[in-house]
C-alpha cells in the first residue's frame, strides 16, 4: 500500500476471514479516536463508514506527505487496535487481512485537488470515481441491510453531512469544493440516495 501526496484514495480493510472487528459501540468509538490520532495529520477524510467486519475511508492525502509516513501510521494504528481487541476478546493473531487496500481514484487528473465533474451514476469515466466512492461509502450499511436509511447508521460520516451530528473527523468544506457536492442539505440528501450502478463500483476497488 503506497500513498502519494495530493491524491484521492479509497482506503479499506476487512476482518481476517471476514470475521468481526467491532464487537460493541465502544470499539467503534475507540477505532475512530485512533483514526484521528494516526491518520488526520497526513490526510483529509471526506467520507467514512465502519461496518461490523470492515471499514471504508475516502481520503485526500496532504500535499506535504513524505515517503511512507501515512502507510506506517496506518500499520501502527491497526496493530494497536488489534492488540486491544485481542485482550478484550481473549483471542490471538491477526484481526485484519494482512494487506490493507488503498485504491487511487483520481486517475484522470494530475492531483486530487482538481474539482471532480458532477457524476452520472451510469458513467464510467475515471473522473467520476471519487464521487461514486463518496456515496458508496455512505450507502454501505443500507445496502448491507443493517439499516433502512443511511442516517440510521451511527458509524458513518453521513450523519455529519446532513446536520444531525456535529462530527469533526471529515473535512466537509473541502469535500464539497473538490467533489462539487450540493451545499444545500436537502439537495445533498437527495443526491446521496441515488442508485449507483454496480459496474461503476468496481472502479473504486
Amino acid at each position: 500500500m503506497q500513498f502519494n501526496p495530493e491524491q484521492f484514495y479509497h482506503f479499506y480493510n476487512i476482518g481476517n476471514n471476514k470475521t468481526k472487528i467491532f464487537f460493541c459501540r465502544e470499539n467503534y468509538l475507540f477505532f475512530l479516536r485512533k483514526v484521528r490520532i494516526f491518520m488526520l495529520p497526513y490526510c483529509d477524510i471526506f467520507s467514512w463508514c465502519l461496518m461490523p467486519n470492515h471499514f471504508h475511508f475516502f481520503i485526500n492525502t496532504d500535499e506535504n506527505l513524505i515517503d511512507n509516513a501515512l502507510n506506517k501510521k496506518i500499520g501502527t494504528m491497526l496493530s494497536s487496535y488489534t492488540r486491544a481487541i485481542n485482550i478484550q476478546e481473549g483471542r490471538t493473531g491477526s484481526l485484519f487481512r494482512e494487506h490493507s487496500k488503498a485504491k487511487p481514484l483520481d486517475i484522470g487528473s494530475p492531483t486530487g485537488r482538481d474539482t471532480v465533474h458532477r457524476v452520472s451514476t451510469r458513467g464510467t469515466s475515471t473522473d467520476e470515481y471519487p464521487f461514486i466512492c463518496f456515496n458508496y461509502i455512505h450507502q454501505n450499511p443500507m445496502k448491507a441491510g443493517l439499516v433502512k436509511k443511511m442516517e440510521d447508521w451511527e458509524f458513518s460520516s453521513f450523519k455529519d453531512y446532513i446536520g444531525s451530528r456535529n462530527g469533526t473527523l471529515v473535512n466537509q468544506s473541502l469535500a464539497k469544493e473538490l467533489l462539487d457536492l450540493p451545499k444545500d442539505k436537502k439537495d445533498f440528501y437527495e443526491m446521496s440516495y441515488k442508485i449507483i450502478n454496480d459496474d461503476n463500483i468496481k472502479g473504486i476497488f
